[in-house]
């Protein structure tokens, strides 16, 4: 996406992995109808493997040379996302002050919040249906968002950050989702180009999805879903999805 003013650097990262990635495997691998959690999404903590990665990917960030540093955090204000940017600025040794805006939450699953794939199909079945027919990208589940509306989102976050934001190194601590809308928006892709990328790749935690300024205020991608940092630091490389499709 052409843009005038904006961040030089751009670093999209997904959480640590959190305890409801993990609710989720355990789910899926019994069969179970819905995740074995007891908070609500945005309070949802890191795992003891997410607080590694946090800790791993802000320790690569220290090693950064001083002019490739970041010099400005913004992140989701769910739990799982501000700790992830929390300890990853510790570890880094930056003294930076973390903003929180609601525009980088997770997408709102609505009616199916709390719910695994296999819970969907039993008891929503025409809502499988739904959104089998209707795709990935527009399918909005009841009371929640489609990948369009975290689209709208991502569109005024950069809209009206970008002059504020301009010239800085800029990393942002988001969701599987968001990050993935984030290529939608930036590269200006199509649905279908956007569904292909989900396709090939899980986003993974604590991955980092890297943009560069070409000096016309363009920002182009460099890397995708690195994980170099974590396999250095000999973490482990998660990627449970946030939410298993319906069908």
């Amino acid at each position: 996406m052409t843009q005038g003013p904006g961040p030089s650097a751009l670093w999209l990262v997904r959480h640590g992995e959190s305890q409801g990635n993990v609710a989720d495997a355990r789910a899926h691998e019994s069969g179970a109808v819905r995740l074995g959690l007891d908070v609500r999404d945005p309070d949802v903590p890191l795992s003891d493997t997410g607080q590694g990665q946090a800790d791993a990917l802000g320790r690569w960030l220290g090693t950064l040379p001083d002019g490739e540093r970041p010099t400005a955090v913004l992140s989701s204000p769910f739990l799982r996302a501000a700790t992830t940017a929390q300890r990853a600025v510790g570890a880094a040794g930056l003294d930076l002050a973390i903003r929180y805006d609601e525009r980088l939450r997770e997408r709102d699953f609505g009616a199916f919040d709390g719910m695994t794939a296999a819970g969907i199909r039993a008891e929503h079945p025409a809502e499988a249906e739904r959104r089998a027919l209707l795709g990935k990208f527009y399918y909005r589940p009841p009371g929640g968002e489609s990948w369009a509306d975290v689209a709208l989102r991502v569109r005024s976050l950069l809209a009206t950050e970008s002059q504020q934001l301009d010239g800085e190194r800029l990393v942002m601590v988001a969701h599987q989702a968001v990050v993935m809308v984030f290529r939608y928006v930036l590269e200006e892709l199509t649905e279908q180009q956007l569904l292909e990328v989900d396709a090939r790749e899980q986003v993974a935690n604590a991955s980092v999805t890297r943009y560069e300024s070409d000096g016309s205020g363009r920002l182009v991608l460099t890397e995708f879903n690195g994980v170099a940092h974590l396999d250095r630091a000999d973490e482990d490389v998660t990627e449970e999805p946030d939410v298993p499709a319906p069908a």
